[in-house]
């Protein structure tokens, strides 16, 4: 079973309400109260087959369950069991049994697949299906079978990345991260990845960095261009899958870290996401002053019913807020540190 704690000196302060746990510094009253009405939000909305109006694949399915996952309740008996058991349940059943394809993207797949690993030895898989009039596949046998759709997709790759088919013969850093960060979610639930896999896709975007820091999007080096979108991609995938030592991974998260006052515009929920995550990571100083910044702004923007507006629905922009400030509770396995 993995352990909701990181090994970088995070321990356990207590409990902070019926049913929870979380770890490390004390949550500030304002995250409890934007993540509550957040996930009362999604709970409210979810149809009783699994999914969420908006978008039904597999990837806003997967990152509201995580999003429940997240805030710490127990997720077999807390208050969100039901939710998260329906959202597991829908994407179980809608995965291609042949393939492993969780559907519509590599986006969707990505997601899904890092949702799955996130829930792996969290979510009791005897009561995945209780209540639900069916049986199916476990979280492990999904999960694994996710896994080797991602491998399979990236040997028929020739950048060893991922583009939004699984046939995709092109690559972009975009689609590559979230399916790489799925990957590095498995391997840490237990899951057999095979190295070849991740170094691959770490080479790839080693081969699409420069030394400013900045990463391109598609083509090398070629394609290159000012994103910090990608570039806190890239220093996440660096810092989650080891490399540390890369110059890479030095020249992206100076990028970053320089830049904690930058409002992205065009895929803002999509920067807040990978920027929170990147410099937990990586610089926590900077990620605790660019905390205190998404808290006052998200408090701002979100709606008296508790969703965030997106532009794939309200349950995509109100699960990515809510992940943004997912490493306040430092609960799930991707955001150990």
């Amino acid at each position: 079973m993995l352990l909701p704690w990181g090994s970088g000196g995070v321990s356990a302060f207590g409990q902070a309400g019926s049913g929870t746990v979380r770890y490390g510094d004390e949550v500030p009253p304002e995250v409890d109260q934007i993540y509550a009405k957040g996930l009362d939000c999604l709970v409210r909305t979810q149809a009783a087959e699994g999914y969420w109006e908006g978008d039904r694949g597999a990837g806003v399915t997967g990152l509201c369950v995580m999003a429940m996952l997240a805030s710490g309740e127990d997720p077999n008996f807390g208050r969100y069991a039901t939710a998260i058991r329906r959202g597991l349940r829908h994407m179980i059943s809608e995965q291609n049994v042949e393939s492993g394809y969780l559907g519509q993207s590599m986006y969707h797949h990505g997601f899904g697949m890092l949702s799955l690993a996130e829930a792996y030895g969290t979510v009791d898989d005897e009561l995945l299906w209780v209540g639900s009039g069916a049986s199916g596949r476990s979280i492990g046998e999904a999960l694994q079978a996710a896994v080797g759709l991602a491998e399979a997709a990236q040997r028929g790759n020739r950048w060893r990345g991922w583009r939004y088919n699984p046939d995709s013969n092109d690559a972009d850093t975009s689609v590559s991260g979230a399916v790489l960060m799925g990957l590095l979610a498995a391997r840490n639930a237990g899951m057999a990845v095979t190295d070849e896999a991740v170094q691959g896709a770490l080479t790839y975007f080693k081969s699409s960095t420069g030394a400013n820091g900045m990463v391109a999007y598609t083509g090398g080096l070629a394609g290159i261009g000012e994103s910090m979108n990608r570039s806190a991609i890239a220093t996440l995938v660096y810092s989650v899958g080891g490399k540390k030592d890369w110059k890479e991974y030095t020249a992206t998260l100076a990028y970053i870290s320089g830049r904690l006052d930058h409002e992205e515009t065009a895929h803002p929920l999509y920067f807040q996401y990978y920027m929170a995550q990147a410099l937990f990571q990586s610089d926590f100083e900077a990620w605790k002053t660019w905390n205190r910044s998404l808290v006052r702004m998200l408090d701002e923007r979100q709606s008296p019913d508790g969703s965030f507006e997106g532009s794939r629905g309200e349950a995509y922009g109100t699960a990515m807020s809510l992940l943004a400030l997912a490493l306040n509770y430092r609960f799930l396995p991707i955001y150990e540190r």
